[in-house]
């Protein structure tokens, strides 16, 4: 999909569904490499940060989001019933409906499908480094649910795995890449903060570690201070 019609989708997207506000524009960068690092409120995040912020992005997503045989139940688990409150057998012949559309559309938009098990993820690393180094932009929501959520800000725990990109690019380039926090709001407003720059001079966990506090400590206090 090229350029002008991702635009236009999201135009619409924007329009007819999120109808949201962009804070914290003047915070974004005028071309890539670059991620950006947001909250995901299940399928709101990335809704709505595609719908908002006006740069082309390349989002990871769930692997099953593009496998026509799973898509349909991710949806009705992640979006039919958890959003559109829609209960079986509804929801389940909506979900197998719209996964004939986001199948293709997910695919042709860009998306990285994220990969469970260290050798799968070989995959999605490489397709990411692949984009970064194009001078193309990630969107990454970082969230592992397993830790349970902050009833205060409906978050995880950001993983620290995501912020390997950055040595990854470090390696091929010897530049530095650029995290910028996104804060995802039910009420349909997004913000971005200034950018956190990786730092080659720090051992790899601990930049991991540093980046992780510095992206997630962001995005909580965007949230909090916009609600």
């Amino acid at each position: 999909m090229n350029d002008p019609l991702y635009h236009l989708l999201a135009r619409l997207l924007n329009r007819i569904y999120w109808r949201g506000e962009l804070l914290g524009g003047k915070n974004l960068p005028e071309h890539g490499p670059a991620v950006f690092i947001g909250n995901h409120l299940g399928a709101l995040g990335p809704i709505g940060a595609v719908a908002t912020i006006p740069l082309r992005l390349h989002p990871w997503i769930h692997e099953h989001m593009v496998d026509y045989e799973k898509a349909a139940a991710y949806l009705n688990m992640d979006f039919v019933e958890r959003r559109l409150k829609l209960r079986p057998p509804l929801s389940k012949i909506i979900s197998k409906m719209l996964s004939h559309i986001t199948v293709p559309l997910l695919t042709s938009v860009g998306c990285i499908p994220v990969h469970r098990g260290y050798e799968n993820m070989k995959a999605t690393w490489e397709a990411s480094i692949a984009c970064l180094l194009d001078g193309k932009i990630l969107l990454v929501f970082p969230e592992d649910e397993s830790l349970g959520l902050n009833p205060q800000t409906n978050m995880a725990p950001f993983q620290k795995t995501i912020f390997r990109l950055g040595e990854k690019y470090y390696e091929q380039t010897r530049q530095n890449l650029a995290y910028y926090p996104v804060a995802i709001q039910e009420s349909h407003s997004v913000k971005v903060g200034t950018p956190y720059w990786y730092n080659p001079n720090n051992s790899p966990s601990k930049e991991r570690r540093r980046l992780k506090t510095l992206a997630e400590g962001a995005v909580i206090r965007m949230y909090l201070e916009r609600e």
